[in-house]
């Protein structure tokens, strides 16, 4: 599933509109949409072995196939230049639809690198966003461990092997934590081992899923600025923490910053960039569910008396002074993926103000 590949597959399927029609429509098909010779082999006779441990990873509870038709692909990823077929999900495939910020850097990082990527990615969590990251060590497993570690907190790694396989495979327990909380997602088949050339495929989804791409250690030729520079090629937010000049794992990052992206100190200066992209999305999410503003959140004309049980309680934990995430998730018990969404509905219909990741009824 590389990259250059996708597009013939993804007009096969715009043309016969499921998987099944686009196989059933027989060899000429298959060519009139640009498929080689080896593509059009492997549909009209797959490998045996490789399909059945497909098949049976699939078989599996919590994992799942994410194709180019379904109305559940990722709308972020359906807007990048490359997108893939399919993605293979371990673990909650709604968790792609979330507002991610990818967090990335060196896998020799410092350990002030990975406490940065730890402090941003906490913060970034409690506000009500979601971490992408690619399952590497360093600045990724960092970023990963701190969002799990957050009450409710949701994290995506995006993997260059198979989505059965782990590379480090010294981060086999993070993936199995991921894939509880959030989810790990390939585009890759099942069984498939790490090369170097998946890697930058890797990126373009992971930058392509996010809302922004945070770089927090690189040096001069890291993968992680493949990752920010694919990121901007989607017309996503780049940022980067600047370092001391004499580091070599900053020269990466203030080359972007040279390049236009974004400096950045705390995450607050995230936070507040995202506020109009994380609208946008919330925008495609009511269009994937079909609903109106009047049926399931608060609207103009809707009293709160007549909310839902959820949408009143949540207003009476709400008042005039700015109230972080983590004290709604206490006041309400309800959850950080629940709230997220509900606050983001109340934002767009004009009831709440969000400043700097905290929530207030507006006067």
């Amino acid at each position: 599933m590389a990259a250059g590949a996708l597009a013939p597959r993804r007009l096969l399927l715009d043309r016969h509109g499921s998987p099944a029609a686009a196989l059933a429509a027989g060899p000429r098909a298959w060519r009139d949409a640009g498929l080689d010779a080896g593509q059009r082999a492997l549909l009209h006779a797959p490998d045996a072995a490789t399909l059945a441990h497909a098949l049976d990873w699939l078989s599996q509870p919590g994992h799942h196939l994410l194709g180019w038709h379904e109305p559940d692909y990722p709308a972020l990823l359906r807007r990048c230049s490359s997108p893939p077929v399919a993605l293979f999900v371990d673990g909650d495939p709604t968790a792609l639809w979330r507002p991610l910020v990818a967090i990335v850097g060196s896998r020799a990082a410092t350990v002030t690198g990975r406490d940065h990527a730890a402090y941003f990615s906490r913060a970034l969590v409690g506000a009500g966003l979601a971490v992408a990251s690619g399952l590497a060590s360093g600045i990724d497993a960092a970023a990963h461990e701190a969002a799990l570690a957050h009450n409710d907190g949701c994290t995506v790694a995006v993997v260059g092997t198979g989505p059965d396989l782990t590379y480090p495979a010294h981060n086999r327990p993070l993936h199995r934590r991921i894939a509880g909380q959030g989810a790990v997602v390939s585009e890759f088949l099942p069984g498939t081992l790490a090369r170097t050339s998946h890697f930058p495929s890797r990126n373009r989804i992971l930058a392509a899923l996010s809302l922004a791409t945070l770089v927090v250690e690189a040096g001069e030729k890291s993968g992680a600025l493949i990752t920010a520079r694919q990121a901007a090629d989607c017309g996503r937010e780049v940022f980067a923490l600047p370092g001391s000049i004499r580091h070599p794992l900053a020269r990466g990052c203030h080359q972007l910053i040279r390049e236009g992206a974004g400096l950045v100190e705390e995450p607050a200066d995230v936070i507040q960039a995202l506020v109009g992209p994380a609208r946008d999305l919330g925008h495609l999410l009511r269009a994937r569910l079909h609903e109106t503003e009047s049926q399931h959140v608060p609207g103009s004309a809707t009293p709160p008396s007549q909310l839902s049980p959820d949408y009143q309680c949540l207003w009476l934990a709400l008042g005039p002074d700015p109230t972080p995430m983590d004290c709604l998730v206490d006041r309400t018990g309800l959850t950080v993926a629940s709230l997220s969404s509900m606050l983001l509905g109340m934002e767009l219909d004009g009831w709440i103000s969000v400043e700097h990741g905290r929530y207030s009824r507006r006067s």
